[in-house]
């Protein structure tokens, strides 16, 4: 808690102001006061909330322990502040852009809110998405090699009876060599442009007769077995399609502002000359 507690003041020092507030706290907000300075029980519910795991019984020891932070806070603030560290440029320019921070944070979370993904984009999302991804899995196993001429070389041994398995324990990727090459079951979407294509252009039990190349080098693939799959539940993975679809819709958003923006760059600084020897 102590640790936790901690970590909160970096995030609220711009935005939770202790000093001059004492007559604008109603009297039944008040916790306790610093050296005149009030602190509410609104913030120390607000620290509470913001700090502490949900599910987290809040007792009163919890409660004593979350004022007993908040008053070293503000005698440590007090003290800041008497130093006129609060004056520094650069600690005046972290203060406000820790408060506008927060201000943005605000706005964002009240745009999602005013801005809900609906169902029918969620399915629409989904249907894409599975649509894409393929009803089909593949069990394959590949060879990587760095150069051409090897790979053709592996393919002639392969054509004269060589074991797949054997073969590839010479293989560049270290997470199949071990195996055979063996890459388990997946949709071809899930490998490179050019990977995903001879796969899928193979017959069950064939491997490519030709090099693969990809950005990784040149592949040998082995197509061991294909099956059908079903689509998971849109339930089962509504809550990501919907973070998804909100993150691409805010980040219109704010390309839009930008774009309407008055974005005015300063010419850089030119650097100085160097020092006549």
């Amino acid at each position: 808690m102590t640790h936790t507690l901690k970590a909160a003041v970096l995030a609220v020092a711009a935005t939770l102001t202790l000093a001059a507030c004492g007559d604008k706290t109603p009297t039944d907000k008040v916790l306790t006061k610093v050296n005149g300075n009030v602190i509410s029980t609104d913030t120390l519910d607000w620290l509470i909330k913001e700090q502490v795991p949900a599910g987290t019984p809040v007792d009163d020891s919890l409660r004593l322990r979350a004022r007993d932070h908040l008053v070293q806070r503000a005698v440590l603030l007090e003290a800041a502040r008497t130093a006129k560290l609060d004056q520094q440029a650069d600690i005046k320019m972290r203060m406000e852009y820790v408060r506008d921070e927060q201000l943005v944070n605000a706005y964002i979370k009240d745009w999602l809110a005013k801005n809900p993904v609906t169902d029918e984009k969620v399915k629409a999302e989904f249907d894409k998405r599975i649509a894409e991804a393929g009803d089909t899995e593949f069990k394959a196993r590949h060879i990587l090699v760095e150069k051409e001429e090897d790979a053709k070389a592996l393919i002639e041994k392969l054509k004269k009876g060589g074991k797949f398995a054997d073969l590839a324990k010479a293989s560049k990727d270290p997470g199949s060599a071990a195996t055979g090459g063996d890459l388990g079951w997946a949709r071809p979407a899930t490998f490179v442009p050019e990977f995903a294509e001879a796969l899928k252009g193979l017959e069950k039990g064939k491997f490519t007769e030709t090099p693969v190349k990809s950005q990784f080098g040149y592949h040998v693939i082995l197509l061991e077995d294909v099956r059908k799959i079903a689509p998971p539940p849109i339930e089962s993975i509504k809550p990501q399609l919907q973070q998804s679809l909100q993150q691409e819709a805010l980040a219109a958003y704010i390309k839009d502002l930008v774009a309407k923006a008055k974005v005015e760059d300063s010419k850089p600084a030119e650097p100085k000359a160097a020092a006549s020897q």
